[in-house]
């Protein structure tokens, strides 16, 4: 990995310069609006059910737990909002870690040469869509990569890796089995590791997707206000807030760095179940919390936040906050975002949409601050690396098939039954 020593700053600054080298590479993804998202998230949710069920959208909410003891009450908030969806799961390999990867790769070459880097190779240990996303890079630029991934990765993900021509290496899910078999392929091979978020160039890549939100959000907002014959009455004619997942925080914090000072809040959403909620609590406490071990469906995000994104969250004048979601609101927003949007995004994608359409305390946080106007909300669609089997299992009418699933999960040759500090 390039020495951090050299690294550029984490300014927005830097992340428009990592825009500019990786642009060749990536692509521009989209930005989508939908009128029915509209209205669902601007209306008060006492008549909606987070649920798995079909007409989600329109079924009475039921009162008491749920079955991650997550509490739906009657909701009466009613924010204004206009919802702008970038799609990085149209992304290269399917989701935004392409932006990091080819980012810290070119940083790599840039400082070493592209011979030694080929000579050397790569290394990584991921679950999924970094290992995707290194492993297509790295071919790229005709560099060799390892790729370390947990036994119980999404066999869709690693035939993903493989196809790019990695190498994949299987290890147990705990950190310590996981940093044995990495450690040993770098004294092998002599191969540089690019950690899938823990690094300046993988956060300050990742963040330029907010720069093109931005941009683009605005660019919607002008034509729409064109369209109509007027300036219209909003003053703000751009982004008023960003909310995306956290999982290691690769991706947040380097949102945070791009829109730092430029008037656009930022959230981050995250899966509550089994503690999902690290970043979260996190905050609360006024400390990082360094393990997690959950079988959330958002499989991207079980992994606790990294020391540099850390750095950067916990810092009130770049990140507004973080809400969960409980697993039942993750698959509703999926369901959304499917039959309404028409829309193939993963689980760990979904929970940004969760927080805008089912998190009571977010909803009535953006209706005070929004009011009458109201606000327009970037919401980040991170990934879109699941299959078909995985969406049919995921809306079984027998739901017991997700628990049967989870208690079959082994994770670490010890056998356990969890998973600890996956990265995504």
């Amino acid at each position: 990995m390039a020495d951090h020593s050299t690294c550029p700053p984490l300014t927005r600054q830097s992340v428009q310069a990592a825009h500019k080298r990786i642009e060749p590479y990536i692509h521009r993804t989209p930005v989508v609006t939908c009128s029915t998202l509209d209205h669902l998230a601007s209306t008060p949710q006492a008549q909606r059910c987070p649920s798995t069920g079909p007409n989600t959208a329109s079924e009475p909410a039921p009162h008491g737990p749920t079955k991650d003891n997550s509490t739906i009450a009657s909701y009466t908030a009613k924010p204004t909002v206009r919802l702008f969806f970038k799609s990085e799961n149209q992304q290269k390999i399917g989701a935004f870690k392409a932006r990091g990867a080819f980012h810290a790769l070119g940083r790599l070459i840039e400082e070493n040469g592209i011979e030694s880097v080929r000579t050397r190779g790569v290394v990584t240990h991921s679950s999924g869509n970094h290992a995707q996303a290194l492993a297509f890079a790295a071919k790229t630029f005709a560099v060799p990569a390892h790729i370390v991934m947990p036994t119980i990765s999404t066999p869709s993900k690693i035939a993903g890796t493989k196809s790019h021509g990695a190498e994949v290496v299987f290890s147990g899910s705990t950190s310590e089995e996981r940093e044995k078999v990495t450690q040993g392929i770098i004294d092998r091979t002599g191969a540089t590791l690019i950690p899938p978020y823990d690094h300046p160039d993988i956060i300050l890549g990742a963040g330029t997707q907010a720069l093109e939100l931005e941009e683009q959000a605005r660019e919607i907002l002008q034509t729409s206000s064109n369209e109509a014959g007027g300036e219209g009455s909003r003053k703000r004619k751009g982004l008023d807030a960003v909310i995306a997942p956290i999982g290691g925080g690769g991706m947040l914090s380097g949102i945070c760095t791009a829109l730092h000072g430029t008037g656009i809040r930022v959230y981050g959403a995250e899966p509550s179940f089994e503690g999902a909620n690290d970043a979260e609590r996190g905050l609360a406490q006024k400390s990082r919390i360094e393990k997690v071990k959950t079988l959330t469906i958002a499989d991207g995000l079980r992994t606790p936040v990294g020391e540099i994104p850390w750095s950067i969250i916990s810092d009130r004048e770049k990140l507004a906050g973080i809400y969960s979601v409980s697993e039942d609101e993750i698959k509703a927003a999926m369901r959304l975002a499917l039959e309404r949007m028409k829309v193939f995004i993963e689980p760990s994608a979904a929970v940004g949409l969760a927080v805008m359409l089912y998190h009571e305390g977010f909803r009535e946080m953006v209706e005070r601050e929004g009011g009458e106007e109201g606000w327009n909300v970037g919401v980040i669609l991170s990934g879109g690396n699941t299959t078909m089997e995985a969406i049919g299992k995921l809306f079984a009418a027998k739901p017991d098939g997700m628990e049967e699933e989870r208690a079959q999960g082994t994770v670490g040759r010890d056998g356990g039954k969890v998973v600890e500090n996956v990265p995504g």
